[in-house]
């Protein structure tokens, strides 16, 4: 295994080249990176913009440290909102988890939808194949939506050689898309890399396209109902799966918060209580002061909570917005 191959198994905390999208360090940031290293990323931003603002200013850092409250204000400001956004948070993810509290009745209705679709993904996959998470549903949906669209230049006699070209032409398409669609081995890094990439599937076109063909010749209309129901029953897996990555995302993004905001809101009460005493470690950065150092310390680890909240929402805002979509109707 080369060293390229081994960075890339790590993609999810360093931003390695990919294959297909390259370096785009945009992109990891919104969706390939873990969610804590897009955290430590930004705590260092924050940590090292405070230090050469103290390097560049550092007698009047020092002054406006030591002749004001200015930062026992502010510390105790983000103090009280530490303790405000976990609270808020933590009702947020409540609200989310109690849709899995409902009635029998509904469970009843949701696990026999889930057989439902279980029992018609069968009946189109082989029978080895269980595509029970998202990477066997990736490859088992691009083989069909592949053989479906091979079938659609089965029957072309007697249609019209414009009409052949476009429907040769599409089949083409359809095919290679659901190709990267299945090659999820080539999907490296991230745990979310495998599932942006049935996110971000473009069934509706697809659909849009085929029902477009369909009405141009009747030989293969057949043939393009089965295609359509191919990608109707992997729109319904997308939205499932989306579904299940919102409720894990948040779930995460609460345990998370949980865990670094305590910390967090011990380390910036010991804070207040050190530098209004006067009592502060010893302890020089770059030759600036210990109070320029330690404020430096105690407002980049006071403002962890909300840059944990920062990253989780980075993705979860870019997700909503890009599949911000019900089939062949879209947002541009």
């Amino acid at each position: 295994m080369s060293i390229v191959q081994r960075l890339r198994r790590w993609r999810d905390w360093f931003p390695v080249p990919n294959r297909t999208t390259g370096f785009g360090l945009k992109r990891w940031i919104l969706l390939d990176a873990h969610r804590l290293a897009v955290t430590g990323a930004l705590l260092t931003v924050v940590f090292a913009m405070f230090m050469a603002l103290a390097t560049v200013w550092t007698f009047e850092m020092q002054a406006l440290l030591t002749d004001t409250s200015t930062v026992q204000t502010i510390l105790n400001t983000l103090l009280s909102g530490m303790i405000l956004l976990v609270s808020i948070v933590v009702s947020i993810n409540s609200i989310v988890l109690s849709h899995d509290i409902t009635s029998i009745e509904n469970q009843e209705n949701r696990i026999q939808a889930a057989i439902n679709f279980r029992r018609d993904l069968g009946a189109l996959t082989d029978v080895e194949e269980n595509p029970s998470d998202p990477s066997s549903f990736l490859q088992a949906m691009s083989s069909i939506i592949r053989a479906r669209a091979a079938d659609l230049t089965g029957d072309l006699d007697g249609v019209e050689q414009d009409v052949v070209e476009d429907v040769e032409e599409y089949a083409d398409t359809v095919s290679d898309a659901a190709e990267r669609l299945g090659a999820v081995e080539d999907t490296s890094g991230a745990e979310f890399a495998v599932l942006w990439k049935g996110i971000g599937f473009d069934y509706g076109s697809h659909i849009e396209r085929s029902r477009t063909l369909m009405t141009s010749q009747d030989a293969s209309s057949e043939r393009f109902d089965e295609l359509i129901e191919a990608f109707e029953l992997f729109a319904i897996g997308k939205e499932y799966f989306k579904t299940l990555y919102y409720t894990k995302e948040v779930s995460k993004l609460s345990q998370t918060l949980l865990v670094v905001s305590l910390p967090a809101i011990l380390f910036n009460a010991s804070a207040i209580i050190a530098i209004d005493g006067g009592v502060l470690p010893d302890a020089t950065i770059l030759g600036l002061p210990p109070l320029q150092t330690f404020v430096a310390v105690a407002f980049t680890i006071s403002i962890a909570p909300y840059l944990v909240l920062t990253a989780y929402m980075l993705r979860l805002s870019t997700v909503a917005r890009l599949t911000a979509a019900g089939g062949i109707f879209s947002l541009k």
